[in-house]
């Protein structure tokens, strides 16, 4: 009692005295202080145990072990799931956008620490996933928990919620300018020039607490060998276009491969499937092991070893057309690979599947035009390049993708293909969908929080909370008796029909049945399903408030009835949507 006390004490005394803006600054420096803890622990255990497993690996010659590897990895993981933490654990930045979207801001206490140990056995096995996104879902819900524990409101909460993911963005990165700039870009909250501050002040926590512990390095290592020239902006345009058509391969082959282990009820037979086929891919293809981390280096320094190293190929290592065929293997499988380690049970990101596939594809696309004779172009730049192109097609980011590759490369000199890779890439991806790879099914379930404020607001509601019980229904097979009985006890002039399984047939509307009522003798012989009118106009719970207000705009309708599977819940009317509408409104915009 006396600590509940306390905090309600410190609570009255701050209300006085720290102004809401100042006291979302200052848990601005414990949150970002907070990403970067995560950033560094979540790099180290995953680091520890891959060289724990793969330290006396010999270059030149098969290991069977990442047969094994990453089925182990992801059985850990989903053991711990299933009897340690016994709730769902989200993939990493879709589950912010959802709890922004849906839940107020408020992520369970336990995603504190469930992403860091799943992901630390996903990728540390081998899972084919980065580490981004359980970085970036660990430190918005210390945010989220620790607004929850000071009574903020959910505005405050969506901010403290952003400022967490710019920390794990700026401490896992390094990159504190591209951590505002993805706050804004990805996790899509609409911010005003003094809100965007706490961002600023996540991002350098972090990152300071970043460079404490895990160096000055930068993570990518890059040298600039061969400047821009404007001959190559041709070849720049066509790598743009080829990385957004590769992102749209990434979208939809990760949403179908999901969809497919989602059929799959039992945990034990996606383990057994995913396992099998992640295994027999890394087998093959050892570059897919983990987050591919070496592997990228290698492509920003111009070579290819990575592609046969611990390789039953390994023997076809000067072959440029084999160079050419692992190339393509590697760019068609990480996708694949990617989506089953998250069908079969196992935690991560895509951000470094994205920077993977975009290196190898930039480092390809170099080594091609350069074989060929068609020009002579700078093979490593385009290594680089590329990544951004991935970025931006997956992420729907171009500006994200922009800063981050030039921050954690030091590329600064090559924004101008930078640029023009991302745009062309962002530009190629939206002729094929709307949505990226994040948002695609959130935005398919009217879960997704985009910069329209209103459609935001309209996402925030559900049809079941709005739903007007005082409808009383009336069976099928009852008489005009029946129903005078219920009009003398309504105030209501619309009575839902329904069989015995309370399955909505049809309305009877008092205007049409006016003069009968005044009828007693025809009350035994006339029935409800003679008077009732069969409506097209009826809302179904997993409609979202979008469309239920597009439905009342195209009738004009002023009320509806609604179905669970066909059974009547309710009426939402026009009237009560729209005052909670306003309420909502004045909610969000609360400071």
């Amino acid at each position: 009692m006396s600590k509940i006390f306390n905090i309600k004490k410190f609570l009255k005394w701050r209300l006085k005295h720290i102004s809401h803006h100042h006291f979302i600054m200052i848990l601005s420096v414990f949150v970002g202080l907070a990403a970067g803890l995560i950033a560094v622990v979540i790099k180290n255990s995953v680091h520890f145990i891959q060289n724990l497993l793969t330290y006396n690996f010999v270059e030149e010659y098969e290991n069977y072990l990442y047969f094994i590897y990453p089925t182990v990895g992801i059985l850990f993981t989903v053991l711990i799931v299933k009897f340690v933490i016994r709730q769902r654990v989200g993939h990493g930045i879709p589950s912010v956008l959802f709890s922004i979207a849906k839940t107020r801001g408020q992520i369970k206490p336990h995603n504190i620490f469930s992403s860091i140990i799943t992901s630390s056995f996903t990728v540390g096995f081998g899972g084919s996933v980065g580490l981004e996104g359980p970085t970036v879902a660990t430190s918005a819900a210390v945010g989220s928990n620790i607004g929850r524990f000071f009574h903020l409101n959910y505005k405050q909460i969506i901010l403290l919620l952003g400022a967490a993911s710019a920390g794990a963005m700026a401490s896992i990165f390094k990159a504190p300018i591209t951590a505002v700039i993805f706050a804004i870009e990805v996790i899509m909250i609409d911010l005003t020039l003094t809100s965007i501050i706490p961002l600023i002040i996540a991002s350098i926590t972090a990152s300071l607490t970043s460079l404490l512990f895990l160096g000055f390095d930068v993570i990518y290592k890059f040298e600039i060998k061969d400047h821009f020239s404007l001959s190559n902006v041709p070849y720049y345009i066509l790598l743009g276009v080829i990385s957004g058509l590769i992102a749209v391969y990434f979208t939809k082959t990760y949403i179908s491969i999901n969809n497919k282990f989602d059929f799959i009820k039992s945990i034990w037979a996606r383990l057994a499937i995913g396992g099998t086929i992640l295994g027999l891919l890394i087998f093959f293809f050892p570059s897919l092991y983990g987050e591919g981390f070496e592997s990228i280096n290698s492509a920003l320094s111009g070579y290819n070893d990575y592609l046969f190293n611990n390789s039953i190929f390994y023997d076809y290592s000067e072959n440029i057309y084999m160079i050419f065929l692992l190339f393509a293997l590697i760019i068609i499988f990480k996708v694949v690979a990617t989506a089953t380690t998250f069908g079969a049970g196992g935690i991560g990101g895509i951000f470094a599947p994205s920077l993977f596939l975009g290196s190898n594809l930039g480092l390809f696309f170099a080594t091609f035009v350069n074989h060929f004779g068609f020009s002579k172009i700078p093979a490593t730049n385009f290594a680089l390049v590329g990544m951004a192109g991935l970025i931006s097609g997956n992420l729907h980011a171009p500006l994200t993708a922009v800063f981050l590759i030039a921050e954690i490369t030091g590329g600064y000199e090559l924004f101008i293909p930078l640029m023009i890779v991302s745009l062309i890439s962002y530009l190629t991806v939206k002729i094929f969908s709307n949505h990226s790879v994040y948002t695609f099914q959130l935005a398919k379930r009217g879960e997704l929080m985009t910069h329209n404020p209103d459609q935001n607001i309209l996402n925030m509601m559900s049809v079941k909370s709005l739903a007007e019980t005082d409808f009383t229904p009336i069976q099928v097979e009852e008489n005009l008796g029946s129903l005078v009985k219920i009009i003398s006890e309504s105030n209501r002039n619309t009575y839902p029909v329904i069989d015995s399984d309370g399955q909505l047939l049809g309305l009877v509307l008092l205007d049409d049945i006016r003069t009968l009522i005044f009828k007693p003798e025809i009350y035994e012989t006339t029935f409800i399903a003679d008077l009732m009118t069969i409506t097209e106009n009826i809302v179904d719970t997993k409609e979202s408030m979008q469309e239920v207000a597009d439905k009342f705009h195209k009738t004009g309708s002023y009320n509806m009835p609604i179905v669970e599977n066909g059974v009547y819940i309710g009426f939402i009317s026009r009237a009560n949507l729209f005052s909670s509408y306003r309420r909502k409104l004045k909610y969000f915009s609360e400071d």
